[in-house]
């Protein structure tokens, strides 16, 4: 039963806790009631309006005719608009001459990434760093300054649209045992020790001799330094595709890369053009985002006219 408060005089729903604290029968203020029912027409006119009541087969579109599709249209439309100028821009540009256009190249070195993590990056890494396989180097570190391939802006943009897959012969058939042993230590050195040292150790001589003699420089050259023509690999750097301890040099000569042997190193990148059927633009845009890693070379004379050089042939190894 209702009864007023002994203190405030205020009616109280008959709940009392040691004669001070009771529940009162007040209304609650003018303010928030206004706000409890503004919030009640809002919820009404949210419903109507926007999508909601679902049917058997259907549902309620709202009277706004809003929908998230159309929403996510209307902003790709907005990016789109801030992108055309840009990509309108490079389709008839050589990568070379996109590298020269300090706007352009800033615009793909923003919108380059998503490009990349879609093509690139589950085997390179997302910051080009590589990914390290069993026998190595499961993908080239793209943002160093060594380059099978070169690393002159045309070059990496030939690697893209053609794709590589380098071949080192298996020399099990025609080096002896003895011979593959004195080479590995000889191309062991070369990279330990440096050229001119490896060179006059006579621990190491016997391997010098058999390189020398043998197929070794058709491809690595009397330098050893690799021919980028071919792809073949700088044999006096710390840089290793493959396994670069004593054994893994000595399987690599024996079974080499991509010979058809089943115990051959594997080293290939497909083809972006046709395999992931990537544009011109795409290709050229990617060959300007891997550049800007930082171990790009730079050509002298960048060709910077508008035709774009014809893609490499899927004949070498990647980088």
């Amino acid at each position: 039963m209702s009864e007023k408060h002994d203190v405030s005089g205020v009616p109280t729903t008959g709940h009392l806790w040691d004669d001070d604290l009771a529940d009162f029968t007040n209304q609650p203020p003018k303010w928030w009631m206004l706000g409890l029912t503004a919030s009640a027409l809002f919820v009404v006119v949210y419903w109507i309006y926007y999508p909601s009541v679902p049917f058997a087969s259907s549902f309620f579109k709202g009277v706004g005719g809003w929908s998230a599709i159309k929403e996510m249209e209307a902003d790709k439309g907005e990016v789109d608009a801030a992108r055309g100028k840009f990509e309108a821009k490079l389709k008839d540009m050589t990568p070379a001459a996109i590298l020269a256009d300090s706007e352009l190249t800033e615009y793909i070195k923003r919108s380059g990434k998503v490009l990349f993590g879609d093509n690139c990056a589950a085997c390179h890494g997302q910051n080009g760093a590589g990914t390290k396989g069993k026998d190595g180097l499961f993908a080239p570190i793209l943002n160093d300054d060594d380059w099978l391939y070169g690393g002159k802006i045309d070059n990496i943009y030939e690697t893209i649209a053609g794709g590589r897959q380098g071949m080192m012969v298996a020399h099990k058939d025609t080096l002896k045992e003895q011979q593959i042993d004195d080479v590995a230590k000889f191309v062991k050195a070369l990279s330990e020790e440096g050229k001119d040292k490896a060179d006059a150790d006579p621990a190491v001589a016997a391997g010098k001799k058999v390189f020398m003699e043998s197929d070794c420089t058709a491809c690595h050259g009397t330098d050893e330094h690799g021919i980028q023509a071919m792809g073949s690999a700088n044999l006096t750097d710390k840089i290793w595709r493959f396994d670069g301890s004593l054994e893994g040099i000595k399987h690599t000569i024996t079974y080499g890369v991509n010979s058809g042997d089943p115990q051959a190193r594997i080293a290939q990148m497909p083809d972006f053009k046709k395999a992931a059927k990537l544009s011109d633009a795409e290709i050229k845009k990617l060959a300007v985002y891997v550049y800007k890693f930082g171990g790009g070379q730079v050509d002298s004379t960048p060709e910077v006219a508008v035709a774009a050089p014809t893609p490499a042939t899927p004949e070498k190894a990647a980088k």
